[in-house]
This record gives structure tokens, C-alpha cells and sequence, in this order.
């Protein structure tokens, strides 16, 4: 019997597989289940991922727009918040991870994704058209996965050393017998870049369900990509392609008037902003709000009229937060209010056109999306528009300022502080003065260098022992070698 009629897999593919503990043995646990997979619909049908989650623990408090509690701190013994938070980059942080469930959750996805590219060719089915097009879907679906590893674990692309900066490991097919070796941060990006190009000829503008990727998806995954290899004549193309797909945004100064998430509730379906369904910790994420605690510095940079902020969130009274802190948590459950916080959509793509057209010196241009952005997001109207700054970084400071209001939560500041802090103009040492309210203990500063080791998370343990080629892409220590 062929292999692809011996595989298995439960109507909850991700909760079967559990955690992925290596990149060398990525494929130790065939899936067990209830349902053969044999038929090429089968095998596309495994494109659709519901609750796809991506969860950011490992470097959450690394960025300037989050906050902690601070009896989550103060006497607690070390953890990697505590590390995180406090910038402590003398600490070995290896020590303290044991796994990722980030990294394990990527690579258990990029071997569905796998399963599908390798197997669909010889399933049960007439339909060469649907094998092409669940193949171009898992491709597409790869490459977003690929990019989030590198960015997470990896130096951020320079074009001068990416061909030797360290990355992750690639793996392009399903085999149980793989032993791959690391790649470097150019390679992983190209391997990233071949997925793409090569599936959007195949891709349909809608698809069957919002879990399979759009032309609109595709060419915005696109844009990111182009965008963070600093090649932004083509990301500006990419963007332009994707919004010539969906170019909606959801108005959110309307929304206000119609009495937000209370009177109005808007679920994922309705939300036409968004590009793709996946979440950080799944469908029920921003439930939880002791975990989504703004800093001081973002909550004031929303102002009074910001629709993001006033729709959203609540500076209590509340045990989630500290009274006097300054900060902010978000009060929407899920069923109210669906905010994508790592998918795409389409304000992301404006913002990614925008700083294109910055980078090429057309401000105008940058600043007619922003105010467009704006004009459905600030509900004083005469606080909308702003003036076209004179100088292409006054701009970008711009547009990096929408980017923080409207890219909330997930790994989207996390990533541009990386790619931003290897431009002169653009990097920042993030300053946090904790604690601010409790007396008890001397308030401290604390500082995160643009070019901290800590921007580069290291493998977990579990990976490490089990690929004992595979190194950090840090100069801190693995426990056990």
C-alpha cells in the first residue's frame, strides 16, 4: 500500500501531533487518527487549519509596546518575561528554555504543509487542477511559516551578511528519515521567495474558505517579504497587486457611531480587513487581558481620539493592571470584536505601500494612504490629516508610528524594531523605567541596545538535544554541551 493511504490524521491535526521537538526529527510521530487520507480533496481539504496559533512568550516583552504587572516581577523568580522585560542580556537564556512552543508549533505546520507537497501527486483523484492548486496553497502556507522562524530566531536580513548570518533549518518534503542542517538567514529567505513566486500563478482571488490562502494573501506575504530584504520596488508592486484584491478597511470612526463592539459585534468573517485567520493562542485570544498590558509609551502615543484605543481598551479600575501605571489593557472578548494580531491584512499592506513610497522620496504619495488610514481610524476629524513632512525620515517616524497603532500585539513590533535597528535613522534603545508604582523596591532602568544579542531568540533545549549539529545564533551557552 502506498505510504500516502497509511497516513492518519485527526479531525484536530495540530492537538495530534503535539509538540515538534526537533528540526532532525521533525516527522517522528506519524499522525493518528481517524480519517485516511488518500484522495487529492483530502489532501486539500488539510490545507484548511482552523485555529492555527503562533504563540509569542518566548519574546513577547522584548519591544517597547508591552507591559508587564508588577507583582509578576518583583520577588518572582526568573523567567524568560522576567529576563525579557528586565533586558537582562547577561543572563544564559538557554537555561531557561527548555522548548519554544513558537518554533515546535512552525515546524509542526511546515510538515502538514510538507505532507500535502509531497504526497498530493499520488492520491486517489482525476483532478490534476486541485493537486496543483493544493500544492500552491501548502507552498504559500510554508513560506509564511518559514518567514516567521527566521524572523524569530535569526538575525534580521542584512543584505551585506545575510549569505552568513545563521538561520533555521529548511525542510521542502516530507521524509521521516530528514536530517537537515542549518541554513543561513540568504538561503532561508530565497527558499521563502522560490515558494512564493512559484505558487501565486496557481492561487485563486477567492478561495473556498478564508483557512486557504488568496491572491490577496499571497502577494501581500509577498510585499512583507521584499519589504524586510529592503527590495522595495518590489514590495511596492507586490502591495499594489494585493490591494488591487482587497483594498477594504473597516471603519473604524463609523464603527464608534454605530457603538462598537457592544452594540455591534464583529466577528472574523465580518471583518473584511483580513487576509488571513491564525492566531497567537487561538480562537478565543484577547480574552485574556493580564496578557495584553500596553506600555505607557504606546498608550500615549494613541492620543484621545484614536478609535484603536478608545473601542478597545480600559486603564481600569482593574486587578489586570497596576492604578497609576499609565497603562492600558485590552477589554473586547473575542466574540465581540475579532482583531488579527499575526495574520495579514490589508491596513498592513497600506502601511508596507506607504513606506515604499517613502523610501523612493514620494511623500505625498506615503502620507495620502496614512491620512486615508487615519481618516477611519481618528474620530476627530481635524486630528486626521497630517501635513507631508519635508524630509523622508520625519515621514517613516510616521508611518513606524501607525505601524505600532495598528499592527497590535503579536510579532509585528518585534520584528520591525530588528529590521529597523540596522538603519542609523530608524534604531532605537528602548528605555523602561520599572517599577513605576510599587515603593517597596528602587525603581531601576532599564535599556535594550539596538544590536542586543537578545533580538535573536536561541533554540530550545528540546531541539538542541535532539540535532546535536544545530547551533545558536547567539554567543550564549547551551546547557548541556
Amino acid at each position: 500500500m502506498k505510504l500516502f493511504k497509511q497516513l492518519t490524521l485527526f479531525v484536530t491535526f495540530l492537538s495530534c501531533m503535539g509538540i515538534m521537538s526537533s528540526c532532525n526529527k521533525y516527522l517522528d510521530v506519524v499522525p493518528k487518527g481517524q480519517q485516511v487520507i488518500e484522495s487529492t480533496n483530502d489532501y486539500y481539504n488539510m490545507v484548511a487549519l482552523p485555529n492555527r496559533g503562533y504563540p509569542i512568550n518566548n519574546f513577547q516583552y522584548l519591544v517597547d509596546d508591552m507591559w508587564i504587572k508588577e507583582s509578576y516581577v518583583i520577588g518572582q523568580p526568573k523567567s524568560i518575561d522576567i529576563v525579557n522585560f528586565t533586558f537582562d542580556e547577561q543572563f544564559n537564556r538557554p537555561d531557561l528554555l527548555t522548548a519554544s512552543s513558537f518554533y515546535n508549533q512552525c515546524y509542526s505546520y511546515i510538515n502538514r504543509w510538507n505532507m500535502i507537497i509531497t504526497l498530493v501527486d499520488g492520491s486517489n483523484g482525476d483532478d490534476p487542477a486541485k493537486k496543483v492548486l493544493a500544492k500552491s496553497e501548502a507552498r504559500m502556507l510554508r513560506a509564511f511559516d518559514y518567514f516567521l522562524l527566521i524572523n524569530v530566531y535569526a538575525k534580521s536580513y542584512d543584505p551585506s551578511t545575510a549569505g552568513t548570518d545563521g538561520g533555521v533549518c529548511i525542510m521542502d518534503k516530507y521524509d521521516l528519515e530528514a536530517t537537515p542542517k542549518k541554513s543561513t538567514v540568504a538561503e532561508v529567505y530565497d527558499f521563502i521567495q522560490k515558494d512564493i513566486d512559484e505558487s501565486i500563478p496557481n492561487l485563486q482571488e477567492k478561495p473556498v474558505d478564508p483557512y486557504h490562502p488568496s491572491l490577496a494573501f499571497a502577494y501581500a506575504l509577498k510585499a512583507k517579504v521584499h519589504l524586510f530584504r529592503k527590495q522595495y520596488a518590489e514590495a511596492k508592486a507586490a502591495a499594489l497587486k494585493s490591494l488591487s484584491y482587497n483594498n477594504q478597511i473597516f471603519d473604524l470612526v463609523k464603527y464608534t457611531s454605530q457603538g462598537g463592539p457592544t452594540a455591534l459585534p464583529t466577528t472574523a468573517a465580518n471583518n473584511p480587513e483580513v487576509l488571513s485567520f491564525m492566531y497567537m493562542t487561538g480562537y478565543n485570544e484577547m480574552n485574556f487581558a493580564y496578557t495584553y498590558i500596553i506600555s505607557p509609551e504606546l498608550k500615549q502615543l494613541f492620543g484621545s481620539n484614536d478609535a484603536r484605543f478608545n473601542l478597545f481598551f480600559t486603564t481600569g479600575p482593574s486587578s489586570f493592571l497596576d492604578a497609576g501605571s499609565g497603562t492600558a489593557f485590552w477589554n473586547v472578548p473575542y466574540t465581540k470584536f475579532f482583531y488579527p494580531t499575526v495574520g495579514l491584512k490589508t491596513t498592513e499592506v497600506y502601511l508596507m505601500l506607504a513606506e515604499c513610497y517613502a523610501r523612493e522620496g514620494n511623500l505625498t504619495e506615503a502620507m495620502n494612504i496614512v491620512n486615508n488610514l487615519r481618516s477611519k481610524r481618528i474620530t476627530q476629524a481635524s486630528q486626521a490629516q497630517l501635513a507631508v513632512p519635508a524630509t523622508t525620515k520625519a515621514t517613516m517616524d510616521i508611518i513606524i508610528q501607525e505601524r505600532r497603532k495598528e499592527l497590535l500585539f503579536g510579532f509585528n513590533r518585534f520584528f520591525d524594531l530588528k529590521r529597523f535597528n540596522l538603519e542609523p535613522d530608524y534604531a532605537k534603545t528602548i528605555v523602561r523605567k520599572f517599577p513605576i508604582v510599587n515603593t517597596t523596591v528602587p525603581q531601576q532602568t532599564y535599556t535594550l541596545q539596538p544590536n542586543s544579542r537578545m533580538y535573536i531568540i536561541p533554540f530550545g533545549q528540546d531541539v538542541l538535544r535532539k540535532n546535536p549539529s544545530l547551533t545558536l545564533n547567539t554567543n550564549e551557552t547551551i546547557p548541556f554541551r
